[in-house]
């Protein structure tokens, strides 16, 4: 039994003594029997919490920093009125700091044989998913003197999504690549091209581009056009070592890696090239494959990275790279959202590069902290040249670990978390454009 505040009340304006409130209810009832066999009433009264039947509904997925509604029905199969206060609880991180206690809480009144709806609103501040956990239930007494409390689980789960912020930058992508494919006409032919028309031959066009075949048909010299070719294969891979756990700024670097492949993959898609997705530490933590719908491959990939997080473990380079290149077919576009750090790229991924760039194309992209540029700006006392020091060599040290990528012939992208996103599909439309995938 659980003695109300109005209990507590009585006691201290002298109608019920403070002897009460004593665990031993022999005592009580001897000091005031009257007002204790009200208690007794009020309590034996009190509708039953272990009959009480609960039902979820409402969202199982929110992209994270919205807003998620999840309905909890609660039935009162017994006979007497459900006077209640209901807390179903969830993980801290479904809120933010503070806010917890008005959005899981709830007053609610059910008479015999009837259901009342509940909703409560999640703003998780973590992907992954969510669980709810107990439904704790205090069931008053008419006279609000007493109550029961007991606990009950209803499982439901909501999945929190990456936030997928760099969508604001698709749309000036894709009318790039619309642009990109209407002046193909002039491009000459490359690695990743395909035949796409023929047309006259005007003063200045290269005479390579001459079809003699075709010329040899008609009265007019004929030359070939060509255009990117599609349905090119591109794996995307994500390192998920120790280094991928690292914050810069209030974003992890995993999640800045999320945020750009979810813009790659939306701009390549549309480009009708296929995707494929590689998370890999020191074996594989997800994988995407054999999709090729715009929309499913995004849909997947969405809910494949909610749930992924970093491990704190030493990537395996030589692993990620038999991974890389059983998977992806000959000419592919591998994509490294890795660190540009020099330990692990000169230990680690250096060597295994000309295995690598012999069959693919691949590009690097890595996060960088503006921390460092803003050190490597200050001025004016000791410990901020002391910062600028520090900044300039760090600099120095990331483009001497591009500088080397580049000779193996990989392609860098070195931005800032907001950046890297728009400076990966840059970097993608311009090997489009050269001819390069």
């Amino acid at each position: 039994m659980a003695l109300t505040g109005r209990t507590a009340l009585l006691a201290a304006l002298g109608s019920l003594p403070v002897g009460i409130l004593a665990p031993s209810w022999t005592g009580m009832l001897a000091v005031n029997a009257p007002l204790s066999l009200a208690i007794l009433c009020d309590y034996a009264l009190a509708a039953p919490v272990r009959t009480l039947r609960f039902t979820r509904s409402g969202d199982t997925s929110v992209r994270l920093g919205d807003a998620a509604e999840v309905q909890l029905t609660v039935t009162n199969s017994s006979r007497r009125r459900l006077r209640a206060q209901l807390r179903d609880a969830w993980p801290p991180s479904s809120w933010p700091a503070g806010t917890e206690q008005g959005s899981s809480r709830h007053t609610l009144t059910v008479p015999p044989g009837e259901q009342r709806r509940l909703a409560t609103v999640l703003r998780p501040t973590r992907r992954g998913d969510r669980q709810a956990e107990r439904i704790t239930v205090r069931s008053f007494g008419p006279l609000g003197l007493a109550a029961r409390q007991g606990h009950h689980r209803v499982p439901w789960t909501v999945r929190v999504l990456p936030p997928f912020t760099s969508r604001k930058h698709l749309p000036s992508r894709l009318a790039r690549l619309r642009e990109l494919d209407g002046r193909t006409s002039v491009l000459t032919r490359g690695e990743g091209t395909e035949f796409d028309s023929l047309r006259a031959y005007v003063p200045g066009d290269d005479t390579r581009s001459i079809d003699w075949r075709a010329t040899a048909r008609q009265s007019a010299v004929a030359v070939r056009t060509w255009r990117p070719e599609r349905d090119r294969h591109i794996l995307i891979v994500l390192d998920t070592g120790r280094t991928s756990a690292g914050r810069v700024g209030d974003v992890p670097r995993l999640d800045a890696a999320m945020d750009a492949t979810l813009l790659l993959t939306a701009l390549a898609t549309r480009a009708g090239d296929r995707v494929d997705l590689l998370a890999y530490d020191r074996r594989v933590r997800a994988r995407v494959q054999g999709r090729t719908a715009a929309g499913d491959v995004l849909a997947t990939l969405v809910n494949t990275l909610a749930s992924l997080e970093p491990e704190l473990v030493e990537t395996d380079a030589r692993g990620l790279s038999t991974a890389a290149l059983s998977d992806a077919p000959r000419g592919s576009l591998i994509v490294l959202l890795t660190t540009l750090e020099a330990a692990p790229i000169e230990e680690g991924l250096l060597p295994l590069l000309p295995q690598l760039t012999r069959r693919h194309t691949v590009l690097l992209a890595a996060v960088s902290d503006p921390r460092i540029t803003e050190m490597a700006k200050g001025r004016g006392t000791v410990d901020a040249v002391y910062d600028a020091a520090a900044g300039i060599q760090a600099q120095a040290e990331r483009r001497s670990t591009a500088e080397k990528l580049q000779r193996h012939g990989v392609v860098v992208v070195d931005a800032t978390p907001d950046s890297l996103a728009p400076a990966l599909a840059d970097a993608y439309l311009a090997l489009k454009a050269a001819g390069r995938l």
